[in-house]
C-alpha cells in the first residue's frame, strides 16, 4: 500500500482511495520521490542511519562476541553473574528505562552519532550475548587449545579461530540489529530528538508533517519506501543464515 500510495497525488491519497490503485488523474510519477529526496534533512539523515547502523553491528559483533566467549570458557562467579545480568536485560521492556536513559544520555553528552552506538550497544548486547554463548558452548574447547600450544594468545585465538566459527550466528546477530536499529524511532527521538542536527530517517518523517498536523502524504510514502529499500536488500542477501544462527545460538549446547 505504502509502494502504490507513494505513485500518487497528494490529493487522490487524502480522499479515500488510499487502497485503489492510481489512476490516470491520480498518478503522480517521480513526483512525490523528488520532492522526498529534496525534504529538508534527507541526505544528512541517510549518512546517520547509514553510520549509526553499520557502527552499532560491528560494535555489537566484536564486543558481544568476545564477552560470550570470556563468559563460556571462563567458569567463575563473576562470569555467571555477567551471564544472568544479560539474560535479565532481554526481558525488561525499554519503557522502564526510556525517560532515566534520555536524561542520563543528555547529561553524558551522549546525543550524537557517536553516543548513539554506545547506546545501541547496551540495548542488543542481551541478545546477542546469549546467542553468542548459546553457539560457543558447541565449539570444542580442543580446537582452542590446539591453537594456543601452537604460540596463539588469547586475542589470536579467538580472531583466527573462533571467529571464523561464529559466522551462522555473527551474520543472523548483524541481521536482527541492523533492521532493529534502522528502523528504530523512540530511542533516537528521545535522545537526539528534532532539535539537534543528527536525525535519522524515522525523524525526518516527522518533518513532512506541517502545521495544524497538514501531511504531504505523497512524499511521506516515498520516503518511506527509500528507507526501507537498503534494509530490504540487506535482508534478502543475508536471509538464509537467519534459521542457520538462530538454531545454532539458541539450542546447542
Amino acid at each position: 500500500m505504502i509502494l502504490m500510495n507513494s505513485l500518487k497525488k497528494e490529493s487522490a491519497i487524502s480522499t479515500g482511495t488510499a487502497f485503489k490503485l492510481p489512476t490516470a488523474d491520480a498518478f503522480a510519477g517521480i513526483a512525490n520521490y523528488v520532492d522526498a529526496v529534496a525534504s529538508k534533512g534527507f541526505l544528512s539523515s541517510l549518512g546517520y542511519s547509514t553510520f549509526i547502523t553499520i557502527t552499532s553491528v560491528v560494535a555489537i559483533l566484536v564486543c558481544c562476541s568476545m564477552c560470550a566467549w570470556y563468559i563460556t570458557r571462563v567458569n567463575s562467579p563473576i562470569s555467571k553473574i555477567l551471564y544472568y545480568l544479560f539474560v535479565f536485560s532481554m526481558v525488561v521492556p525499554f519503557q522502564m528505562v526510556m525517560f532515566t536513559m534520555s536524561k542520563l544520555a543528555n547529561m553524558t553528552h551522549l546525543n550524537n552519532p557517536p553516543g548513539m552506538v554506545l547506546l545501541y550497544l547496551g540495548f542488543g548486547s542481551g541478545l546477542s550475548v546469549f546467542m553468542f554463548c548459546g553457539f560457543i558452548k558447541s565449539i570444542p574447547l580442543d580446537i582452542e587449545e590446539a591453537a594456543m600450544i601452537d604460540g596463539c594468545n588469547p586475542l589470536q585465538t579467538f580472531f583466527g579461530v573462533v571467529m571464523p566459527i561464529l559466522k551462522p550466528t555473527a551474520i543472523t546477530v548483524a541481521i536482527l540489529n541492523a533492521m532493529w536499529i534502522w528502523n528504530d524511532y523512540l530511542l533516537p527521538y528521545l535522545v537526539i530528538g528534532l532539535s539537534t542536527n543528527y536525525k535519522t530517517i524515522p525523524v525526518v518523517v516527522q518533518y513532512l508533517v506541517g502545521s495544524y498536523g497538514a501531511k504531504d502524504l505523497g512524499a511521506m510514502m516515498a520516503l518511506l519506501v527509500l528507507s526501507v529499500i537498503p534494509i530490504i536488500v540487506f535482508y534478502l542477501t543475508c536471509q538464509k543464515y537467519i534459521i542457520e544462527g538462530v538454531v545454532a545460538g539458541a539450542v546447542k549446547g
